[in-house]
């Protein structure tokens, strides 16, 4: 990123490339599918705007997930989201090497972890993902959603705790042959 700030724009291309796909995932499974694209394009509208605000202190990932968060925030507010809309169910790309069978019970299972997803409050499951799919440390989630450490703690513990409960719940098919 400081390279980019110094005025090398192909210093984009590596940062743009690392993080798209977790970032595209992070919208993805926070607001409807006709909203990532626009989010997410916004997101890196932001970095590309205000680049010359971009201190070193943290590590880019923590710098860009807040901007991410702000426009999701703004988003929010800009729809008066009570409860964000249901967000798209399959978002990963299928895994060539396996048989129809398996391939419909990891469909099943990956469409029963979104829905278990869904209906996290939206602070469990924002400090999730931003630990499980941004890779973000305890202490950057806190700094990016501005809370305390242990307050993110606590929310991905809780996060994991109702994401068991609900897979716990579902028929567990993969790898099963009848």
């Amino acid at each position: 990123m400081l390279r980019f700030q110094s005025g090398q724009a192909e210093a984009f291309e590596p940062l743009y490339s690392r993080y798209r796909g977790a970032l595209y995932r992070y919208f993805a499974r926070q607001v409807s599918r006709g909203n990532v694209d626009d989010l997410f394009q916004e997101a890196w509208l932001r970095v590309i705007r205000g680049k010359s605000q971009y201190r070193p202190d943290a590590a880019f990932g923590a710098y860009l997930y807040r901007i991410a968060h702000n426009v999701l925030i703004d988003h929010y507010r800009k729809e008066s989201h009570v409860s964000r809309p249901a967000a798209e169910k399959s978002i990963d790309p299928a895994d060539p090497g396996i048989g129809p069978e398996d391939a419909y019970a990891r469909q099943a299972l990956r469409a029963s972890f979104v829905a278990a997803l869904e209906t996290l409050p939206t602070e469990q499951r924002e400090a999730y993902l931003l630990h499980e799919e941004a890779g973000l440390t305890l202490e950057q989630i806190a700094a990016v959603i501005g809370t305390g450490r242990e307050t993110i703690k606590s929310r991905i513990r809780y996060a994991v705790t109702h994401l068991k409960a609900a897979l716990d719940r579902e028929p567990q098919t993969v790898g099963r042959r009848a």
